[in-house]
């Protein structure tokens, strides 16, 4: 890896005149590369995201640390990869898979003084098994290091369809308390393979439980009528939420991690964002979610913060058009093209998978504006904010982030060397090489159609991305050296010990 710069970040951190900088942490669900204007969408408009784009660094080979969202999170927030922890996409009564005595990215922050809070959806699991809805949920955010978290508990696709404020559910009922089951069918509320005439979308069997909002989920849920979202209400409320935590922090400072949870599964954006796009509900969620973001930069501005934060715009993983409603996402696609130039989306070991649009802002220090193509993975912020808050790391923390501070405020730095990239299998960069390891475990039966489209094959597969940007031509019997060499480094990777 090469990393120069040190300078930069030396005077960053000797500059006593200066405040210590806000964080905010931008996180999109499904957000894939060539969905936001910088980056080449078509049919859709993202204004504050390009915006942002021109205020900082465009990086055209930054990547989520995994190909699906509960592992990207859980490696951004512990600085370690998800197949160490077995993380990987959890049901909606899931226990928190971060242990709480583990070192965290808020942790980090709250050592250095600062405020923090989450926003949005979580999807890292609550509780330390069987979740009580009607009472303190915990463990959570707050025993993770967060001061404060207003979250959507799972995602939309799943029940319990309510929001948790801190360790409880908003607006609850003693009188109606929630139920929840993932294993069979429970209360009186209309389920999807019954009563599809009730439905705004139709949806696979999956997703065909209990309906909330029109929409049926994954899961059942009893009770809790008075705590129930309205999908459409989520651009309002969880903008309002980070707004607010803005304005009350503004003269300390503070860290706000915002994963959002458009533009995921189920589609329903607010009628302000319908027509707003030349693809339907997919797209007019990316335009959502472009309004929620400039809303929340505009609050950092009209609080005379937006300078001195340091924010990083990005998504958890590839795009995915068909995950389980029919929103007609496939059939108004147009000519756009979410994945960009690369092969795969969502799920997929191929480039799109992982590779994902990201922006950094930094008003009062970028030293150089403009495109990066430093090789960067969402891991990485650990160790990169920690040296930005100036705070020394245990030997055993974050040990497979990268300290690439650097290149996050410079266009001119360079990034790492290899990269770890997580699916149903393990990949490896190093520079253009591509290395996807050979697939023998088992998927959901719900990707069983799907593995050879996302890369899961017996055979090992080496691409040249100088060369063969859709991984089109397999160069392992051409270059068995190549293919051994970066298995020996993904080897060498998986066996490193954890803490």
């Amino acid at each position: 890896m090469t990393i120069s710069g040190c300078n930069q970040v030396s005077d960053l951190k000797n500059d006593q005149t200066m405040p210590r900088p806000n964080v905010v942490i931008f996180y999109v669900d499904d957000l894939g590369y060539g969905d936001v204007g910088s980056y080449g969408a078509i049919g859709v408009k993202t204004p504050n995201i390009d915006t942002l784009a021109a205020d900082g660094i465009r990086f055209t080979d930054a990547h989520s640390s995994a190909a699906t969202c509960t592992p990207s999170r859980y490696s951004l927030l512990t600085g370690q990869y998800a197949f160490r922890n077995d993380a990987a996409i959890l049901p909606g009564d899931a226990p928190l898979i971060i242990n709480p005595n583990m070192p965290t990215l808020p942790k980090v922050f709250k050592k250095a003084g600062y405020n923090t809070a989450v926003v949005g959806k979580w999807h890292l699991g609550l509780g330390n098994g069987y979740v009580d809805w009607n009472k303190a949920v915990k463990p959570g955010p707050l025993e993770l290091g967060f001061d404060y978290s207003f979250l959507l508990p799972a995602t939309g696709d799943r029940v319990p369809t309510v929001y948790l404020e801190n360790h409880h559910v908003v607006n609850l009922d003693p009188a109606d308390p929630i139920t929840v089951s993932y294993q069979k069918p429970i209360g009186s509320r209309p389920v999807g393979t019954e009563q599809p005439e009730l439905l705004k979308q139709t949806a696979d069997l999956q997703h065909s439980a209990t309906i909330v909002n029109g929409i049926s989920r994954i899961g059942w849920m009893a009770g809790g009528k008075s705590a129930e979202w309205v999908d459409e209400d989520f651009p309002f409320v969880f903008t309002n939420k980070a707004k607010q935590f803005i304005a009350n922090n503004k003269n300390e400072p503070f860290m706000l991690f915002f994963p959002f949870h458009d533009i995921h599964v189920p589609r329903v954006p607010n009628k302000m964002f319908e027509g707003k796009s030349d693809m339907g509900v997919r797209g007019d969620a990316i335009a959502q979610m472009d309004w929620m973001t400039g809303q929340i930069i505009a609050e950092l501005k009209a609080q005379g913060v937006y300078d001195n934060t340091l924010i990083i715009f990005s998504s958890d993983n590839g795009p995915v058009l068909d995950d389980g409603y029919d929103d007609l996402a496939v059939q108004k696609l147009g000519e756009h093209q979410p994945s960009g130039p690369f092969r795969g989306g969502k799920y997929s070991a191929y480039e799109a998978g992982t590779r994902v649009p990201m922006i950094v802002t930094y008003p009062n220090k970028i030293t150089q504006k403009g495109d990066s193509d430093a090789l960067i993975s969402h891991i990485d912020f650990y160790r990169s904010l920690a040296s930005l808050v100036d705070i020394k790391l245990d030997k055993n923390e974050a040990i497979d982030s990268k300290n690439l501070l650097p290149a996050l405020l410079d266009a001119s730095q360079d990034g790492r060397q290899y990269m770890l990239e997580e699916s149903f299998t393990l990949a490896i960069r190093d520079g253009h090489w591509k290395y996807i390891a050979p697939f023998s475990g088992t998927t959901p039966t719900w990707l069983a159609n799907k593995v050879i489209e996302n890369g899961l094959m017996a055979k090992p597969q080496l691409f040249n991305l100088k060369n063969d940007i859709k991984e089109k031509v397999n160069l392992v019997e051409k270059h068995p050296e190549i293919a051994k060499k970066l298995q020996a480094k993904i080897d060498a990777i998986v066996a490193k010990p954890s803490h």
